[in-house]
C-alpha cells in the first residue's frame, strides 16, 4: 500500500527528531514523508531534514498557514498522487519498530475501516486481570484491568458515567478516554487521537481538518474522526505501539486551554449530536461542572497551583460563554 505520513511540528526541532529517527527504524517505510513547520524560529529549518530522510519534504510556513488544522491541511494539498493511505503524527511521539506495518496491515484486511489509531504504551495502565465484572474504582475488559482515576470514579458514583466502551462518543459526549489494553486487537471506535492516526485517501479527498480548531487546536481529532465515519468506520489498533511524550513546547496558556476544553468540547459534541435530548444536555452540563471542580480541587492537591486555578478558572469562563455565544462550523 502507497502510504503518506504528514507531521505538524511547531517550536520543536528535538521532538521531531527523535520522532524521525523512530521513522528510519520502521519495518514498512513511508513513500513520501511531508514536515510542515510553523515553528517562528529557524531552529528546525536548520535541521536540514529533507537532506537527513529518505523522501522527506519539508515545508516552512507563515502566519496564515501557521496552526495545527492549517498545517495538516497544508500537507494534504502536498500529497503524492499515488497515496492509498495518510498517516498523521505528533511531533512528540516515538514509533515503535512495527508500527507503519500494523496499521497498513489492519488497512489491507479490514475494507470497511476508515481510520486506524494507534496506542501509547508508556501511558497504557492496563494490567493483567482475572475479574470478571468492573466496579466503582476498577474498570476490567478482555482480561485486563486499570484502576478508575479520581474523575471516573466519581462519575460511576454519580450516575454520569459513560455505558459505552472506550473511543465511543454517548450521547452526552463525556465518554471513557481510557484506549485499550494491548491485547493485540482491533476495536471499533468513534473517536482517534490526534498523536497518531491514520485515514484512507477516500476521506483525505472528501474532508478536511476544519478552521475552527484555530492555533493549537483542542479536539481537531475528534471533530475529524466523527467526520470520518460518514465513509466507514474508525478503529484502534492495539499492535501499532509508539511512546508519546507530550512536549510542553507550543502548547497553550492554562487558562486559554480551560476555556478550549468546555467551548471545543460543545463543538465535537454537536458534530455527533446535533440536537441531544433533555437528559443528555442535563448529564453533558452535569459533567462538566464535575470536572471543572475537580480541576479546582487540584490547587490543593498538586504543586501546580497556578496553572489548575487558571484552567478551572478558563473552564467557568468557556462554560458561561455558551450562553452568549455557541460555537459554529
Amino acid at each position: 500500500m502507497n502510504f503518506s505520513l504528514i507531521i505538524c511540528t511547531y517550536q520543536r526541532p528535538d521532538a521531531i527528531t527523535n520522532l524521525l529517527n523512530s521513522v528510519i527504524n520502521q519495518s514498512v517505510y513511508p513513500n513520501q514523508i511531508i514536515v510542515v513547520d510553523g515553528s517562528e524560529g529557524i531552529e528546525t529549518q536548520n535541521l536540514s531534514l529533507e537532506k537527513t530522510f529518505k523522501s522527506l519534504e519539508y515545508f516552512k510556513v507563515e502566519d496564515d498557514v501557521r496552526g495545527l488544522t492549517r498545517q495538516r491541511n497544508y500537507g494534504i494539498s502536498r500529497l503524492n498522487e499515488e497515496a492509498e493511505v495518510v498517516c498523521f503524527l505528533d511531533d512528540d511521539v516515538i514509533l515503535e519498530t512495527k508500527y507503519f506495518e500494523a496499521v497498513i496491515k489492519t488497512f489491507r484486511d479490514r475494507s470497511d475501516v476508515v481510520g486506524i489509531g494507534g496506542v501509547a504504551t508508556n501511558e497504557n495502565l492496563w494490567k493483567p486481570s482475572d475479574r470478571i465484572e468492573s466496579t466503582d474504582k476498577v474498570y476490567v475488559l478482555d482480561g485486563f484491568e486499570r484502576n478508575e482515576s479520581q474523575r471516573f470514579y466519581l462519575r460511576n458514583k454519580l450516575g454520569l458515567q459513560s455505558p459505552d466502551l472506550p473511543g465511543i462518543m454517548p450521547s452526552f459526549s463525556h465518554g471513557r478516554t481510557y484506549g485499550y489494553p494491548l491485547t493485540g486487537k482491533v476495536y471499533e471506535v468513534d473517536l482517534l487521537i490526534g498523536m497518531a492516526m491514520s485515514f484512507r485517501i477516500s476521506v483525505i479527498d472528501a474532508e478536511k481538518f476544519s478552521l475552527y480548531f484555530d492555533g493549537y487546536g483542542l479536539y481537531e481529532d475528534a471533530d475529524y474522526s466523527l467526520r470520518a465515519l460518514k465513509y466507514g468506520k474508525n478503529a484502534i489498533c492495539t499492535s501499532a505501539k509508539l511512546q508519546h511524550y507530550h512536549d510542553p513546547a507550543g502548547r497553550p496558556k492554562p487558562y486559554k486551554y480551560g476555556i478550549m476544553v468546555l467551548r471545543n468540547g460543545w463543538y465535537v459534541w454537536r458534530i455527533k449530536y446535533s440536537n441531544p435530548d433533555l437528559k443528555s444536555r442535563l448529564k453533558w452540563n452535569a459533567t462538566a461542572l464535575l470536572l471543572t471542580l475537580i480541576r479546582f480541587s487540584n490547587v490543593f492537591t498538586t504543586s501546580a497551583r497556578k496553572d489548575a486555578f487558571l484552567e478551572a478558572s478558563g473552564r467557568v469562563v468557556g462554560w458561561f460563554s455558551l450562553i452568549f455565544s455557541k460555537p459554529r462550523s
